[in-house]
């Protein structure tokens, strides 16, 4: 487990989060340029090495009610892998995934914006540009953002989706 002061060091390698100390010790960063409502990245980063880390808006991780990952046992890789995603999960305002309807359930849009990619146990994911940016929806859920359609093809190749 890294200590209070080894995590605290990690976080503050992150120059767009905001130090606010807290009461017993504890320690909150936030992230002012948030595109969302939720501005705190870490919350309760306490002198005994527990804290979490806000990891509402990302897939493949156990969050409490609030969204929030308990970052007690993170090694140092894992916890600025958490914090970057966290950060940039923020720094994206999704619009709400419009109903797809039956005749764009093809396997290519009608635009050639977007696909449709299937992957294990027949799950099916679609890949869309909207707003210049690549989203992966599954259904009506916005499973992940990406910049660049090479990006979004990795992940889901790395996920065992094809085309």
């Amino acid at each position: 487990m890294l200590s209070f002061e080894q995590k605290l060091a990690i976080i503050e390698t992150f120059p767009e989060l905001q130090r606010r100390d807290v009461s017993l010790g504890r320690v909150n960063f936030h992230y002012e340029e948030s595109a969302h409502d939720k501005k705190i990245v870490v919350f309760h980063l306490h002198p005994n090495g527990n804290g979490f880390v806000y990891a509402g808006l990302l897939r493949g991780y156990e969050t409490d009610e609030k969204g929030f990952v308990n970052i007690r046992e993170l090694d140092a890789d894992a916890l600025r892998e958490l914090i970057g995603e966290s950060i940039r999960s923020l720094s994206i305002k999704v619009p709400e995934a419009p109903a797809i309807s039956k005749r764009k359930k093809a396997a290519r849009s009608d635009d050639g914006q977007g696909a449709r990619w299937t992957g294990p146990d027949s799950q099916s994911l679609d890949l869309r540009l909207e707003d210049g940016l690549w989203y992966i929806y599954a259904g009506l859920n916005l499973e992940m953002v990406f910049e660049t359609y090479e990006e979004a093809e990795e992940y889901l190749r790395e996920e065992g989706f094809t085309q």
